[in-house]
């Protein structure tokens, strides 16, 4: 490794066995060549107390996981940073925060260039009391005002979309920020409709076309909307409703029973990449009409397969889904009934999947990677 290069350090808090790797990509593209270049590291905190009282100490499991993250882990990062230093020479070393909510470590590496990544800034947004339906207790106002606190330690604040940006901008002194589109973290992509069939045979219930939904239910994901968009269109077309993540809660279920709808949904609980893939396959359409984003993954998952978006224009969804999807104001549902009705026709449900297909190809690993590395470049000369 040539001395100008940089080392980059990622530290992130995924709960994964301690381990470190390099970075030694195949050289058939731009950023592999680059990457192969930069010695990377992975550093995750060991999981020691947290392991001890995950099974029997119910919420004190919590509060012991916290041990990992806010006392050993800084400890294990500062002293793996002086090492790096020390094997490093005279190459400067980059440490990239995978995650806004690890914005604390950097108090562990003062003196290095540091990157962060901020997603979104939803919760630190509704600690200090906007609406975002991220609502926090007394402990979780104290940690998002930490953690907003610690962002301005950065040299570089990295943000998935402009709406995150300019949350950032407002909120966050110090630091340059940069808009860094992310790319896939799965290779989602059109299959065949006999591949897509075959997968989704193990849906027993699934017998009609279908529009879907993938999520939680969480309140700014909107699956009251959903409900209720999806019953607008019942008397009009036989399809079903596919709520892909979370099981529904007894809330919604009774909620699809008032409106008549309970017979006509499918639940499909955490579904794997490939099964996910077949749904984005032959939904007729996702339908998203989010209150509250920080990115909008499926939007891009979805687009990835060919699959036409129907999403609200709250926060990043706009940008992210560009003009591969059908946009309405959140609570438009008679607006996005008509939109589910209108890609029923097989030959508007092409044409809008085509142009999802062409927006999705704005989000590759490879563009994001080079993003990166020229973030890391500008970091090291802002120190």
């Amino acid at each position: 490794m040539s001395k100008r290069q940089p080392c980059s350090s990622s530290a992130t808090t995924r709960a994964m066995p301690r381990r470190a790797c390099s970075v030694s990509p195949a050289p058939c593209s731009t950023a592999s060549r680059e990457q192969a270049r930069t010695r990377t590291e992975l550093i995750v905190p060991p999981v020691c107390f947290g392991r001890a009282g995950s099974s029997s100490l119910g919420g004190i499991g919590k509060w012991l996981a916290y041990l990992d993250k806010f006392v050993l882990f800084p400890l294990m990062l500062r002293r793996r940073w002086l090492r790096m230093k020390a094997e490093c020479g005279g190459a400067k070393i980059v440490v990239h925060l995978c995650d806004h909510g690890n914005a604390m470590y950097a108090a562990a590496v003062r003196g290095t260039p540091i990157v962060t990544t901020c997603h979104d800034l939803l919760a630190v947004c509704g600690a200090l009391g906007e609406e975002t339906d991220c609502p926090a207790s007394a402990t979780g106002k104290w940690l998002q005002r930490w953690i907003l606190r610690s962002l301005s330690r950065s040299t570089i604040i990295a943000c998935d979309s402009a709406a995150t940006k300019a949350d950032v901008d407002r909120m966050v002194r110090g630091p340059r920020t940069f808009h860094v589109p992310i790319g896939l973290n799965h290779p989602y992509r059109q299959i065949s409709r006999a591949d897509a069939s075959a997968r989704l045979a193990q849906i027993a219930e699934l017998k009609n076309p279908f529009v879907l939904h993938v999520g939680s239910n969480l309140r700014r994901k909107n699956r009251e909307g959903v409900l209720r968009i999806f019953a607008k269109t019942a008397s009009r077309w036989d399809g079903q409703l596919v709520f892909a993540g979370q099981p529904l809660s007894a809330d919604l279920r009774e909620l699809a029973a008032a409106l008549r709808i309970a017979g006509r949904i499918v639940e499909v609980r955490k579904p794997g990449n490939d099964l996910l893939e077949a749904l984005y396959n032959r939904a007729t359409a996702l339908l998203f009409p989010s209150r509250f984003e920080g990115f909008g993954w499926p939007v891009i998952e979805a687009q990835a397969c060919g699959c036409p978006v129907i999403c609200s224009k709250s926060g990043p969804l706009p940008e992210v889904a560009g003009e591969g999807a059908l946009l309405r104001d959140v609570d438009d549902e008679d607006g996005f009934a008509e939109d589910v009705l209108r890609l029923t026709d097989p030959i508007e449900r092409e044409r809008w999947g085509k142009m999802a297909l062409a927006n999705a190809q704005r989000f590759t690993t490879e563009r994001m990677v080079l993003d990166y590395l020229r973030i890391y470049s500008e970091a090291v000369a802002a120190r």
